[in-house]
């Protein structure tokens, strides 16, 4: 079978191009090919189909990019152009969707049905666009906001949802609204969320007549799963250094706690929360910086446990599967999708607000070594179970047959 998957960025860029490129992984290793469509971008991997690739826009570029964004934030003549000539090539059996709104467009939906209607599209929700125009369901201030989910978009506007601006938040509306005008969701044929809690939001939102399923995103081929069951005094979190992540949350509560918090990442708040430790005399806090690769890997290995803090949504992040399958326990916020990965007391703990969190890493840098081991062990046994690429593929594969036969 051939397949191709879109993504607007094809360098490891974040989650959704782990995935993407994890995806490509497997499905060649069981003996499909895998062609791409994306974007122009000096950091892509190289591939065979960059020649079709529509040219780099965005926010975070030059004037011209900015410009070639908002000309084309709904529809892009020039993605439907790019995709039609590398569908009469390829020709593909099954087309998967990952970020596409903004910089690729839906209109590349039109030109897969125009060329053979019968080709179907899978699209993997990796954040909560289709339901949210400013994507994360947060507002301009970073608080949780689920007003669009009735359909009006000018929600969005009025709170400054995109970027805390007025106009990234109107194009966001007006693309929401385009999109729901031309009902692009529809011509999809399966939506894919990672986790149950995106799969229920969407659902809310009546965004699609479509069928909407949960499967759990999948680890690198080539991971290697290992029980960690020892640690060097300290609690880790690493990721992105802003409000709705929880940091400062998390650095709040162990301020009583006899065992170390080391943080890594970069991030907006970065330089606030480094003040924030020195002016409150916290003295068991470390910040380490962004790591990455062994490096990063290491740190987890030695960790008492990984914390998630999140305050917002999150759908099924990497940082939580990697440290599954690396033998860490979890500790984590009962938001989105995070508490489907953690079985409370057995792989890891879930809390409901700061004294909760405080209580559960207590626990965890307190319970003897029997209990840990077993913690340890349990979160390893359950990131094999249900991180399986390959097994993975073979779930999509066998969904595609219900829209080709």
């Amino acid at each position: 079978m051939k397949i191709l998957l879109v993504n607007k960025f094809h360098y490891l860029k974040g989650g959704s191009e782990r995935y993407y490129f994890t995806l490509a992984d497997a499905f060649k290793a069981q003996g499909h090919e895998v062609i791409f469509f994306s974007m122009k971008d000096e950091r892509n991997v190289p591939c065979g189909q960059d020649k079709y690739f529509v040219n780099h826009s965005g926010i975070g570029g030059g004037l011209k990019d900015k410009i070639s964004l908002l000309l084309h934030v709904s529809y892009s003549k020039e993605a439907y152009k790019k995709m039609t000539e590398l569908l009469v090539i390829e020709k593909p059996d099954l087309v998967i969707l990952n970020l596409v709104h903004r910089q690729i467009t839906c209109s590349i939906i039109d030109a897969i049905k125009d060329f053979n209607h019968k080709i179907p599209i899978f699209w993997t929700m990796h954040d909560l666009i289709c339901a949210c125009p400013a994507y994360t369901m947060l507002d301009g201030k970073n608080n949780i906001c689920e007003k669009c989910l009735d359909g009006n978009f000018n929600h969005c506007i009025y709170n400054k949802c995109t970027h805390n601006s007025y106009l990234m938040s109107w194009l966001s509306a007006h693309e929401a609204k385009q999109i729901r005008k031309h009902k692009w969701y529809d011509k999809v044929d399966l939506y894919i969320c990672p986790s149950e809690f995106y799969k229920k939001k969407l659902e809310q939102a009546y965004f699609t007549k479509s069928k909407i399923v949960c499967m759990r995103n999948p680890l690198p081929i080539d991971t290697k799963y290992e029980c960690n069951n020892h640690d060097e005094g300290y609690i880790l979190y690493f990721g992105r250094l802003s409000k709705e992540k929880g940091v400062k949350t998390l650095i709040d509560a162990m301020k009583t706690i006899d065992y170390k918090l080391i943080i890594l990442g970069t991030g907006p708040l970065e330089k606030e929360l480094k003040n924030y430790v020195i002016s409150s005399k916290i003295n068991n806090v470390e910040f380490k910086g962004f790591q990455e690769g062994e490096k990063l890997k290491t740190y987890i290995r030695n960790s008492r446990c990984v914390v998630l803090p999140s305050e917002w949504y999150e759908n099924g992040p990497y940082s939580a599967m990697e440290s599954m399958a690396l033998g860490k326990p979890l500790i984590v916020s009962n938001k989105g999708g995070l508490p489907e990965l953690v079985e409370d007391g057995a792989n890891g703990y879930i809390y409901n607000n700061k004294e909760e969190l405080k209580e559960k890493i207590n626990t965890i840098c307190t319970i003897n070594k029997e209990a840990y081991d077993l913690i340890c062990l349990n979160s390893y046994n359950k990131s094999i179970g249900i991180f399986n690429p390959i097994n993975y593929c073979e779930g999509i594969l066998a969904k595609v047959e219900i829209f080709t036969f």
